[in-house]
Parts: structure tokens; C-alpha cells; sequence
């Protein structure tokens, strides 16, 4: 079931794509869910290192049953308790719960993602939504450095209790990840004033343009507040380090899409605008030869984005072989579904183009310049997955013979990112892990250093806008119960 626009619609402009079903229709869906034995949908368990289920326990089934019985006030009543912001993850979640829905063992999976945005949409229609604005302050200020997922859940929990918070974002605008990371086509950020209004009316202070860090001292803050909850997200981008890096024409991708919706929201949302501007940094990409080397949900987002500014062309390209399109035997359910996804970037592109844009099994090797040190082409190889029975390692070796020269104007890096920025976390001298995400006790979110937490990406890693909801709900319980001595949030 796709709550989708038809490509050929959707690439007309940078507006919100998915669409609500009829209540009608979806209350036939939600009424299979009637059907299962063991909801596993909402286990959020890691089953041989993959999430199955949904990280924020929703309880799936009672929801969905009245979503079945058309009672959306009551379906968004027993969403809130343990949700957040369902408007955020009913669109832009992989859809956790989906994947280990026992329904789809056999048939089609319970659209609980689309119900999701069914109860969030009606309860704002009917205005349902609304923040607690406590009777009673507790006197107690926290602050929360990042206005990224993780960050606003645990301002919205530490404020309905009536501690004193104040959000601070590096930007011009809240939201990280979800303003400046996710484009507009999949999350319209007019979803995220709109809470963030709620929460601000509620009694939560939010201080754009600020770097903590630089504008502000980790010192001057640990004397102002009483506790700091560092939600800086894992924005460390992985470079590619070839020949030719140099070249004038490689961006990251955040900071390309990043740039096209700031411009975006500059233009009050006006699409033809941003579509026909030529002041972007990187110019204009109408006749120009994009390529994305990535091939997760960022690279996806820049192949939607480059098809909506008129690039010649699109080509992505993953390290990885392309996955099977059906479950392999040794990745069953409700295992997460390692399976082959044409995701909406991929699909528009297939529809200008007449192709898939991804090529497999391929990495750079040389970035190729021009005499004026402009980007004009790519030397790519193959790709062979190898094996050690030994050490039980994999690795991918150059395949000789395979090289290419694909032609580019421009390239995006969507490579994923490699943890949190050191300036920050050098700032609170906290202790960091291998992989530089701060560090905690197992199931713990206090840092080494006191009266310091961290949630979301800057401490699990990269990952997914529903698990950083959960952890900004669990690091602001914890924060509450190190301030009063018990917590009943």
C-alpha cells in the first residue's frame, strides 16, 4: 500500500509527496492487525544486530484497533503516550514495525506507518495536539545542546515535568537532521514549526545561531544549568580520499542538501523558484552530470533532489553488490528484510532517465580535473567480495580490467558519517569511544564527566529518527531522576 504522488507529479516541485489514505481505507487495513498472535511489530529488539520492531514500544495492535473502529481521538491518545512526534516517523521511518509484522509472513504487512500518519494528521486537523504546559517549575534548568529528534524529545519530556529547558541549535533554524538533513519532498518543514511552536507556547526556550562550543563555552554552561544534554548528532561526513579530491565540484551531500532547503524555506516554499536558481554553490545542475557515491537514504534524498533540479544526468554509486529481492534463507522474519529497495529518489530517476541510477560493486579511484581544476569525471572499478574463513573478515578487492571514466560536473558524497564532532566533545571533555560516539555505561546515558548526558547519534552512531526519539525520551527520564531522586516520566 503506497500513500505516495505518482513520480511523474511528485518531481514537478519540492512539496510533501505523501498523502493520507481515507479513513475508510485504512481502517480496512488496520483491521487485519485484529488477526496476529505475537506482536513482534512492537518489540524493538535487535535480533543478530538488527532492530526488529519499533525502538519506542509503541503498542502496535490497541493502536491500530482503533484506527479499525474509525476512533482517531482515542488512536492519537494511546499513540501519545508513548510517542513523541508521530508526524516526524509517519514520514520518514523505514518502518520498523512493518517488517516485523506477523501478517507479513504471508501477505502484505498491517500499514502501521501509514496509520501513524492517519491518527497524527486528524489529531492536528481537530486540534488534539498539544504540549503540557506544567503548573508547577521544579526550578531546575537543563540544557539541551542539538534540536535534532533526540534533542526535542527530551526538551518535551524535561519540560512537562517542569524543569526549566533551553534547546541550543547551531543553525539558523530548529530542527537539525530533520530541517537540514531529511529534504522537504519527505518531511515538509512546516511539520517541524508547528511542534516546535507547541513546545515553545509550552515553556521550552530554543537559541538558534548558537555553537556551543564556539559562541558559548561547555563552562559558562555547566554554570548556568544544572544538567547538559549534548544531542549533537553524528555529523562527521566520510570523505573519499582519492586523487583529485581537490577537484572544484565534490560536496558532501548533507551540505548539499542542506543548501537547497535552506533556499528552499528562504523562498517561503516557493519550488519553481529553487528549481530555476542558478546561486547555489554549486551553480545550477541543469545540464550537468551528477554523481552520488553512496547508497543509503542520503544518497537516495540527493538523486531526488538532483532529478527536481534539472541535472542531465544521475548515476549513484554503491560499494556493496546489489541485495536479493526476496529474503535470503539465513535472514528470516521478523529479522530485518535485507532485500533489494527502489526507494522514490531511484524510481524518479528511472522515470526521467529511463534507468536505475545505482551502480554496484563500484568505488572511485580518481577524481579527474580539468586545466582549471574543475571536476569533469570519475575513474571508477569493480568491486570482488572476499572472504577469510580465518579471521571470518570480508573484503573487497579491486577487480583488474574494470576500470571506467564515468563523466561528472558534479559529485555528492553520501558515504555515511563517521561520529560526532571532536570540537564539541573535546569542549565537555567527555570520553569517547572507537568510533567517536560519546561514551556511556551499557544502558546508561550519562557521559564520564557529571552532571553531562548524551543521546541520539552522538551516541549509538548514525542511525534512525525513530531511534533517536527513543533515546531522547530515555536520557530525559534518566536526567529527571538525577535532579529529583525518582522520576514518573
Amino acid at each position: 500500500m503506497s500513500n505516495y504522488l505518482c513520480a511523474e507529479e511528485r518531481i514537478k516541485s519540492f512539496e510533501e509527496f505523501h498523502r493520507t489514505p481515507a479513513v475508510e481505507e485504512q481502517s480496512r487495513h488496520a483491521s487485519r492487525c485484529m488477526s496476529c498472535g505475537i506482536p513482534f511489530c512492537q518489540a524493538g529488539a535487535l535480533i543478530s544486530g538488527m532492530a526488529s520492531g519499533c525502538p519506542l514500544n509503541n503498542l502496535v495492535p490497541e493502536t491500530n484497533e482503533l484506527v479499525a473502529r474509525g476512533n482517531l481521538e482515542q488512536a492519537y491518545v494511546r499513540l501519545s503516550k508513548t510517542h513523541s512526534f508521530p508526524e516526524f516517523t509517519s514520514r520518514v521511518c523505514p518502518a520498523l514495525c512493518e517488517a516485523a509484522c506477523t501478517q507479513g509472513c504471508h501477505e502484505e504487512a498491517v500499514p502501521t506507518k501509514t496509520d501513524e500518519a492517519t491518527i497524527i494528521d486528524y489529531a492536528f486537523a481537530h486540534g488534539l495536539v498539544t504540549e503540557v504546559h506544567p503548573k508547577i517549575r521544579t526550578g531546575k534548568k537543563v540544557a539541551v545542546i542539538g534540536s535534532g529528534p533526540s534533542g526535542l524529545a527530551a526538551a518535551q519530556l524535561l519540560n512537562k515535568r517542569g524543569h526549566s529547558v533551553t534547546v541550543f541549535e547551531r543553525n539558523d533554524r530548529v530542527g537539525g537532521l530533520l530541517r537540514y538533513g531529511i529534504p522537504n519532498m519527505k518531511l515538509d518543514k512546516r511539520t517541524i514549526d508547528r511542534r516546535v511552536a507547541l513546545m515553545e507556547e509550552a515553556g521550552v526556550t530554543f537559541r538558534t545561531n548558537v555553537n556551543v562550543g564556539v559562541d558559548v563555552t561547555a563552562e559558562e554552561l555547566k554554570k548556568e544549568f544544572d544538567r547538559i544534554i549534548l544531542c549533537c548528532g553524528a555529523s562527521n561526513p566520510r570523505d573519499i580520499a582519492v586523487d583529485g579530491r581537490d577537484a572544484k565540484g565534490i560536496y558532501f551531500a548533507v551540505d548539499f542538501l542542506k543548501e537547497v532547503s535552506k533556499k528552499l524555506m528562504d523562498h517561503d516554499y516557493n519550488s519553481k523558484l529553487v528549481m530555476s536558481a542558478e546561486d547555489f554553490s554549486f551553480g545550477s545542475l541543469k545540464g550537468k552530470h551528477v554523481i552520488v557515491i553512496g547508497g543509503g537514504d542520503t544518497g537516495n534524498d540527493c538523486v531526488g533532489t538532483s532529478v527536481r533540479l534539472g541535472a542531465a544526468s544521475v548515476t549513484q554509486l554503491e560499494m556493496m553488490p546489489a541485495a536479493p529481492t526476496e529474503r535470503a534463507m539465513n535472514n528470516p522474519w521478523p529479522e530485518w528484510p535485507k532485500i533489494l529497495k527502489t526507494d522514490y529518489g531511484q524510481e524518479e530517476a528511472i522515470l526521467v532517465y529511463g534507468k536505475d541510477p545505482r551502480i554496484f560493486e563500484t568505488t572511485v579511484t580518481e577524481f579527474v580535473k580539468d586545466k582549471r581544476g574543475r571536476l569533469k569525471g570519475v575513474k571508477t572499478v569493480k568491486l570482488a567480495r572476499q572472504f577469510d574463513k580465518k579471521t571470518g573478515r570480508v573484503s573487497f578487492e579491486h577487480v583488474e580490467g574494470s576500470e571506467k571514466e564515468l563523466k561528472a560536473d558534479i559529485v555528492l558524497i553520501a558515504a555515511g558519517f563517521l561520529g560526532s564532532e571532536s570540537y564539541v566533545t573535546g569542549a565537555f571533555q567527555v570520553a569517547v569511544n572507537a568510533r567517536t560516539n560519546v561514551a556511556t555505561e551499557d544502558g546508561s546515558y550519562a557521559t564520564s564527566v557529571p552532571n553531562v548526558f548524551t543521546a541520539g547519534d552522538m551516541h549509538r552512531g548514525q542511525s534512525l529518527v525513530v531511534w533517536a526519539i527513543a533515546e531522547g525520551r530515555a536520557v530525559a527520564k534518566e536526567v529527571d531522576e538525577s535532579l529529583m531522586g525518582y522520576t514518573n516520566l
